[in-house]
């Protein structure tokens, strides 16, 4: 049964998705947390990194959409099709998050490439950070690495419950990026989600005022959360119209 150690709501701060708008999480700092007690609070909008579960808070503005796939109607595009193809070229390994050297690396050089395309502030994550971020022991937490021989060329994060598959974070060497390896990485969570026997892969939220989320819009059918529902309170979802947007892998 998960331990709730605290629970706060940030104070306002400058948004990093959409220019002039203050932005705000809410947290909960928990550990022990049950696959049925995660999939509760993925389906009223959560997502989870290490034991930190959060969700925007933000007032009154309500952009971030939490975005969900059913796997069982979404219909890959072509081009996601062709990404998805691309991306079985690689080995994929699935377990325990793992942290040493090679993962450091390969983390450090994708976000430098963030941060000259996109103005992401300097950060190279020390091994401690990686493992409370990406490794914190945790029931449901697992790791989709790519190989390229034995080389590794790209990490997703997952949780994974009975019925959810979250795909919490990935990252990737700047030498895949022609590969549209963020598309590749979603066609892969959908297949993984299917073999699992999970109903919906959950892809965090889409923004359709910023270029590097509002992509999500692009994988259909989906579905998008009503509201900020409490654990009280039954979460509503509902099919999105489609988006017109481009994706920018």
């Amino acid at each position: 049964m998960a331990r709730l150690v605290r629970h706060f709501v940030e104070e306002p701060r400058g948004c990093s998705y959409l220019a002039g708008v203050q932005a705000s999480l809410e947290y909960r700092l928990m550990v022990d947390v049950s696959p049925d007690e995660l999939e509760q609070l993925m389906i009223r909008g959560w997502r989870r990194f290490g034991p930190a579960y959060f969700r925007p808070a933000c007032v009154p503005c309500g952009e971030c959409r939490s975005i969900r796939l059913d796997v069982h109607r979404f219909i890959p595009s072509t081009s996601q099709l062709k990404a998805l193809r691309r991306s079985r070229r690689f080995r994929v390994e699935f377990g325990k998050p793992k942290i040493d050297p090679e993962r450091l690396a390969l983390h450090a050089a994708w976000h430098r490439t963030r941060e000259d395309s996109r103005g992401w502030e300097a950060s190279q994550l020390t091994e401690d950070e990686y493992a409370t971020q990406f490794a914190f022991p945790s029931s449901t937490g697992r790791e989709c690495a790519w190989y390229d021989g034995e080389r590794l060329v790209a990490v997703g994060l997952v949780d994974v419950t009975k019925n959810c598959l979250s795909a919490a974070y990935f990252f990737y060497h700047p030498d895949i990026a022609r590969l549209s390896p963020g598309v590749g990485n979603v066609l892969q969570c959908v297949d993984l989600a299917r073999e699992l026997g999970c109903q919906h892969v959950y892809l965090g939220y889409r923004v359709e005022g910023c270029a590097s989320l509002r992509y999500k819009g692009l994988f259909l059918p989906h579905e998008l959360l009503e509201g900020r529902p409490s654990l009280e309170h039954t979460p509503s979802w509902r099919e999105a119209a489609s988006s017109a947007s481009t994706s920018s892998e």
